[in-house]
């Protein structure tokens, strides 16, 4: 059974950084969603089983970076210049796949989510 634990998440003001953890037990595609109070769950970014393959998101491209540590078995989310639509509760996925994608339908392990709010 995969299991899924995402840590880090808390309260950062405008222009901040938080760095999102998810230790993660196989080898998977990893991706970090996002859901805001009455908004769909969007796709962040998500990284392949080659830690170079990686895509994102064009509302957070050159503010967060997604990486992997297969020793450590965890994911992380580096959130920086955060902004206050940033806050949403954030998932780590994962997906049976080789090549990152940010097709949520692709995800069938979920964590539980830790809540990221932003103020301004």
């Amino acid at each position: 059974q995969v299991q899924l634990v995402e840590s880090g998440g808390g309260l950062v003001q405008a222009g901040g950084s938080l760095r999102l953890s998810c230790a993660v037990s196989g080898r998977y595609v990893m991706g970090w969603f996002r859901q805001a109070p009455g908004k769909e769950r969007e796709a962040v970014a998500a990284i392949g089983l080659q830690s170079d393959n990686r895509t994102y998101a064009d509302s957070v491209k050159g503010r967060f970076t997604i990486s992997r540590d297969y020793a450590n078995k965890m994911v992380y989310l580096q959130m920086d210049s955060l902004k206050p639509e940033d806050t949403a509760v954030y998932y780590c996925a994962a997906a049976r796949r080789y090549s990152a994608t940010l097709v949520v339908q692709e995800y069938v392990h979920w964590g539980q989510g830790t809540q990221v709010t932003v103020s301004s």
